[in-house]
């Protein structure tokens, strides 16, 4: 037996998770490819999750009660941030776009980076507090929808 042949037995024998290993079949060369590591999309994921953050703590708070939450420093730099998200997520939908990728989140993206400024409107002309709470409500699953998509393991299409 050659020491090659020798050293591999003893591996697949005494460590079980150098056999599970072995056991997998080898990933297929057109399987999709998670983005969550590349620079971008965790730039979006990390903003969309703190601005989800600020949404949920007003919600939690009340803050978003008073008339006046809106037109305070707060808001407008949450909205410029929230503006500045949905652009990252058009570059995003841009980029998946010149690859080729022909999957649900490019599309996705680019009905987040759409659906952003709308609902960042919607709360703005919430007449009542109880319509800002659906608005905040919409717009904080929203900024999670935009985590999930991108951190969700690829699937390949149909």
């Amino acid at each position: 037996m050659s020491c090659g042949v020798a050293l591999a037995v003893s591996l697949l024998l005494s460590d079980p998770n150098v056999a599970m290993a072995a056991a997998r079949p080898p990933a297929a060369a057109d399987a999709p490819v998670s983005v969550v590591g590349e620079p971008l999309f965790a730039d979006i994921v990390a903003r969309s999750g703190l601005l989800r953050g600020e949404v949920q703590g007003w919600m939690a708070a009340g803050v978003a009660d008073r008339a006046d939450f809106f037109s305070g420093a707060d808001f407008h730099g949450f909205k410029a941030r929230a503006t500045e998200l949905a652009a990252l997520d058009m570059q995003g939908h841009l980029v998946l776009k010149e690859r080729g990728v022909d999957g649900d989140l490019k599309c996705i993206l680019r009905g987040i980076a759409e659906d952003i400024p709308v609902k960042l409107e919607s709360v703005e002309n919430a007449a009542t507090p109880a319509e800002r709470r659906v608005a905040l409500d919409e717009l904080h699953y929203l900024l999670n929808d935009n985590v999930e998509v991108i951190t969700a393991p690829p699937q390949p299409e149909v």
